[in-house]
């Protein structure tokens, strides 16, 4: 299975950096998620996972180190918690972390806790 490797770019809109590592199961998204097209953008991360679940069945480690997302993005990184719970559930081991700035802290952590809540998956916030 082939990674999955996509440059962010900050223009008018702001695409995040993916790195998916089949390899080691270290996954990560990276920078600010404001798109256009986020639905479309997200959709190719959750068929990789859904892959790499299948094809490869070992731990995940899922870093989020995103210091903006709008509410679309919100939506789309609920569905990737939700295919990780899913996998969880199925005895997967599914480790999820939150990376932020301190000075964000107060900013993200209700998100956060939200997003926890909702996909019913724990998520380790991890201040810089």
């Amino acid at each position: 299975m082939e990674n999955l490797n996509i440059t962010g770019v900050h223009d008018v809109y702001f695409r995040p950096t993916v790195n998916l590592d089949a390899d080691t199961g270290i996954l990560e998204i990276s920078g600010e998620s404001y798109l256009e097209e986020t639905v479309k953008f997200y959709k190719q991360i959750l068929i990789w996972i859904e892959n790499y679940i299948q094809e490869i069945d070992k731990p995940i480690t899922f870093n989020f180190r995103l210091d903006y997302y709008n509410t679309t993005t919100s939506r789309s990184i609920l569905d990737i918690l939700d295919l990780l719970k899913l996998y969880q559930d199925k005895e997967g081991r599914v480790d999820v972390n939150w990376y932020c700035k301190e000075e964000e802290l107060e900013y993200l952590q209700e998100d956060i806790e939200d997003l926890a809540e909702d996909s019913d998956i724990e998520i380790n916030l991890i201040v810089l």
